[in-house]
C-alpha cells in the first residue's frame, strides 16, 4: 500500500480538490491508498486569527478543538470528490484513525496508532482520506501536532501500516539545492539522505517537517517529495546515506529568516546558572537553536547568547528578564535583525576546507557573521536579515550547486 499526503495549497479550491482526487484515484488502481490531507489553503491561519479575536491568549484545549475543524472540512470534500468519481472513499479524523498523542495541546507528539479501524476500510476496498495534524489523548481530548503536523501524520501512518512508500505532494517539484525563488539557478535533487533532509528542514527548508523526516529515518521508510500540479514527475526521494548513488560534500544551502538572537549579559560564572536559564525556557516549551557562551576579561561572568524563533521573542524576553534578575545577571539584549544561512551535506566533514571557504567568501562579499554553529553534516552562520538572500546566492555559487550530478 502507499500513503499520499497533500498540503494546504494542494486543496485550496474545489478545482484543486478534484485534482487531488484524480491523483489518489490513479494511485488506487494498483495499491490500497491512504490520503492524508491538510486544511485548505490559509484556513489554519484564519482559525488562529479568529480565536485571537475572541481571546488574546486562547485556552489551548479549545484552540485545538477549533484548529482541528480545518482538516475535517478538507477530508470530507476530498472523500466526496472520490465518491463522485465512482470510488469508495471514507474520511476519518485523527480520533477515528486511532492516532493517540501525549496530553499536550497545540504541539502534541504521536504516542501510538491503533490501525484496526483504518485496516477494515482498506480491506473493504475503500480509499481512506485521513486528517493530518491531529490526534486524540487517552482522556478523549482532541490535540494538534503543531506546524507541519500533517507531514508527521502521513509518515507515522505509513510506518504503522507498513506502506512501501509515502508520497508528500506539495507545490514544488521536490527538494532543491536552494530556494528557487531566491536562487534562480537552484537545481532539483533526485535523491537526498534522511540526515541531509533532517538538517535542511531544521535550518529553514520548508519542504518537509523535521519530525516527519525523523520518523522516516527511524523506520527506513522511502519518502518522495512530489508536485501536485505535475504528478507525473518523480520528484525527490529520501533514503539512507548508505543507499545513495552519489555523495556530495555540499547538497544544499538554506536560509531561516524567522530567527532572533537573545543575549543574557554578565551571567555569574557559577555551577547551575546555565541550567536556570534553559530550564526556564523549557518550562515555556521554547526551542533554542544555537548557543554561545563567551567569557569576559572579568573571569567571574559570561555572556550567554542563543537563537530562538522570532515569534517567541516577546515571551522569551519577559522570561529571561525574570531569570536575569534571579541569578544576578546584568540584563537581556534582543536582536531581531538576524537570519540563519546553512550548508548541508552528508560528506561535509570529509573536507575541512569547506567551512573556511564559506566564511572567507562571505567576508569577501561584505557579509558579517554574527554566530557560527556546526554538526557533522551542517555549518550555519547567523547574518543580518538584510544580507540573507545575498548570502544564500554567494554560498550557492561558491560550491557550484547549480551543476549536475
Amino acid at each position: 500500500m502507499i500513503v499520499l499526503k497533500f498540503g494546504g495549497t494542494s486543496v485550496k479550491s474545489a478545482a484543486r480538490i478534484k485534482n487531488v482526487a484524480n491523483i489518489a484515484a490513479r494511485a488506487a488502481e494498483g495499491d490500497p491508498v491512504v490520503v492524508v490531507v491538510s486544511a485548505m489553503g490559509d484556513t489554519t491561519d484564519y482559525l488562529v486569527k479568529l480565536g485571537r479575536q475572541i481571546s488574546r491568549s486562547p485556552n489551548k484545549r479549545e484552540l485545538d478543538m477549533l484548529l482541528a475543524t480545518g482538516e475535517q472540512i478538507s477530508i470530507a470534500l476530498v472523500a466526496m470528490a472520490l465518491n463522485e468519481m465512482g470510488h469508495k472513499a471514507v474520511s476519518m479524523t485523527g480520533a477515528q484513525l486511532g492516532i493517540l498523542t501525549e496530553s499536550v495541546h497545540t504541539t502534541a507528539r504521536i504516542v501510538d496508532i491503533k490501525t484496526d479501524g483504518i485496516r477494515r476500510y482498506l480491506d473493504d476496498g475503500y480509499i481512506v482520506v485521513a486528517a493530518g495534524f491531529q490526534g486524540i489523548t487517552p482522556e478523549g481530548n482532541i490535540t494538534t501536532l503543531g506546524r507541519g503536523g500533517s507531514d508527521t501524520t502521513a509518515v507515522a501512518l505509513a510506518a504503522a501500516l507498513q506502506a512501501r512508500v509515502c508520497d508528500i505532494y506539495t507545490d514544488v517539484s521536490g527538494v532543491y539545492t536552494a530556494d528557487p525563488n531566491t536562487v534562480p539557478t537552484a537545481r532539483l535533487l533526485k535523491e537526498v539522505a534522511y540526515e541531509e533532509m533532517l538538517e535542511m528542514a531544521r535550518v529553514g527548508a520548508q519542504v518537509l517537517h523535521p519530525r516527519a523526516v525523523e520518523l522516516a529515518r527511524k523506520h527506513r521508510l522511502p519518502v518522495r517529495v512530489r508536485n501536485t500540479f505535475d504528478p507525473e514527475a518523480t520528484g525527490t526521494i529520501l533514503r539512507g546515506a548508505d543507499e545513495m548513488e552519489i555523495y556530495r560534500p555540499v547538497s544544499g544551502v538554506t536560509v531561516d529568516r524567522h530567527q532572533a538572537r537573545i543575549a543574557v549579559l554578565k551571567v555569574p560564572d557559577e555551577p547551575g546558572v546555565a541550567g536556570e536559564i534553559f530550564s526556564a525556557l523549557a518550562e515555556h516549551r521554547i526551542s533554542v537553536d544555537m548557543i554561545i557562551q563567551a567569557f569576559h576579561r572579568d573571569r567571574s561572568v559570561n555572556d550567554i547568547t542563543f537563537t530562538i524563533k522570532r515569534d517567541d521573542v516577546e515571551m522569551v524576553q519577559s522570561v529571561m528578564e525574570a531569570v536575569a534578575q534571579k541569578i544576578g545577571a546584568e540584563g537581556v539584549l534582543t536582536d531581531e535583525d538576524v537570519a540563519k544561512v546553512s550548508i548541508v551535506g552528508a560528506k561535509l566533514m570529509d573536507q575541512p576546507d569547506i567551512a573556511s571557504r564559506m566564511f572567507a567568501e562571505l567576508g569577501k562579499q561584505g557579509i558579517n557573521i554574527k554566530m557560527i554553529s556546526s554538526s557533522d553534516i551542517r555549518i550555519s552562520c547567523v547574518v543580518s536579515d538584510s544580507d540573507a538572500e545575498k548570502a544564500v546566492r554567494v554560498v550557492h555559487d561558491l560550491f557550484h550547486l547549480e551543476e549536475g550530478e
